[in-house]
């Protein structure tokens, strides 16, 4: 029906409403009750059909407020999610998305988008608590997603409902050298001698630089040593620090541009995706190391709201088929796939790191963050003592 139509019906439906509303005035007080009844019964019938429905116009508006009540896979439309990943994933999953979206079109005649947004682990985490409403997050570390959940926006037990305790990408730590490596630095002993200065972010500020921090207390730990003494060496290593900078990428920076220090601790994937680009780096993977895991969550509240939950869960659980994991391990991260690990390229690639440490080994990240980097911790005292030596 055209619009001139839809106005001239709209026309004459107002003009029988006034007619029966004159109609009723009419009436004689005196006449029946029953004739009252039906009069005013056909005359709020008429009433309701002159307003135009406002009956089902309600009951969209309610449809309309939560217009995801229905999940997108259900109503056969096209779903969109929002994946919030710390930067150095940026690689691994721009080749992924791709592959997940071209399989779950082929099997559920579905197009799946994805936003996407990278950064600093911690950065993101407090943006996602912050309001950006991510369906999925992939960080650096599991306190960050730990973190999103003390928000309320993940139920706990995330890490059951995948494999491997949600951990989903993992690497090692690396020691970067100048080239040639003229102080010959070759383990993290090295970093608490004499005449050495290293570059690390401060654990305070950079879930990076707990990783660092974790495999320095690790390795004395691994050699046999107590706590006292893993104190003790920790201590000695972060005098050899000329300047804590606040995150990891300020750390590359302090080293490579400012050209501060003899050696940088950072990840392996960042290196080994750094020579992709063909930059050229000198490093060694200490044997004795920790593993650095890093955990994908579906955020629950975000994805109840958005209707997509079993598009995020597929997502989630596609990164860890043999698929995705060999594109992880392209752009130099450890796969958690066994298949994908022991083959002949991975192997080659990725050297044996004899003694590995985990985070669990300290009793999880909880426990971690409260022994070591929490205010008036096992860092913060040895910071202090250095500052009065």
């Amino acid at each position: 029906m055209s619009l001139w139509q839809h106005q001239r019906r709209l026309l004459q439906l107002v003009n029988q409403c006034k007619s029966i509303v004159k109609l009723g005035f009419k009436f004689n007080f005196l006449k029946s009750f029953v004739s009252l009844f039906l009069v005013g019964t056909v005359l709020s019938l008429t009433l309701a059909a002159c307003s135009g429905g406002n009956a089902n116009n309600s009951s969209a508006g309610d449809s309309a407020a939560t217009p995801n009540a229905t999940p997108a896979s259900a109503k056969g439309q096209d779903v969109q999610l929002t994946l919030v990943s710390f930067a150095v994933t940026k690689a691994a999953h721009e080749a992924i998305i791709p592959k997940f979206t071209e399989q779950w079109k082929k099997e559920h005649s579905q197009n799946v988008t994805f936003k996407t947004s990278y950064g600093g682990s911690g950065s993101q985490t407090r943006a996602v608590i912050d309001g950006l409403e991510a369906d999925i997050v992939h960080l650096a570390l599991a306190l960050d997603t730990k973190k999103i959940e003390k928000a309320g926006l993940i139920q706990p037990g995330w890490e059951k409902e995948v494999p491997n305790d949600g951990i989903v990408s993992k690497s090692v730590a690396a020691l970067v050298t100048r080239e040639g490596n003229p102080k010959g630095i070759k383990t993290w002993s090295d970093l608490a001698k004499d005449g050495v200065k290293f570059i690390t972010a401060d654990p305070k500020t950079s879930g990076v630089a707990r990783w660092n921090f974790l495999a320095l207390w690790n390795s004395a730990i691994k050699a046999g040593g107590d706590e006292a003494k893993a104190t003790e060496f920790v201590a000695k290593a972060y005098s050899n620090v000329p300047i804590l900078t606040k995150d990891a990428r300020e750390a590359t920076d302090a080293f490579f541009k400012q050209k501060q220090g003899d050696a940088l601790i950072n990840y392996e994937n960042e290196i080994i995706l750094a020579e992709q680009k063909g930059e050229k780096v000198s490093y060694v993977i200490p044997d004795v190391n920790i593993s650095i895991d890093n955990p994908i969550a579906v955020v629950d509240k975000n994805v109840d709201k958005h209707g997509n939950r079993e598009v995020a869960e597929a997502f989630v659980k596609y990164l860890y088929t043999p698929e995705a994991q060999q594109e992880f391990a392209k752009v130099g991260f450890r796969s958690v796939d066994e298949t994908v690990a022991q083959s002949k390229e991975v192997k080659d690639k990725y050297p044996v790191v004899k003694t590995l440490g985990t985070v669990e080994d300290f009793g999880g990240w909880d426990a971690a963050q409260k022994k070591f980097f929490e205010d008036g911790a096992i860092f913060d005292q040895i910071q202090a003592k250095k500052k009065r030596s």
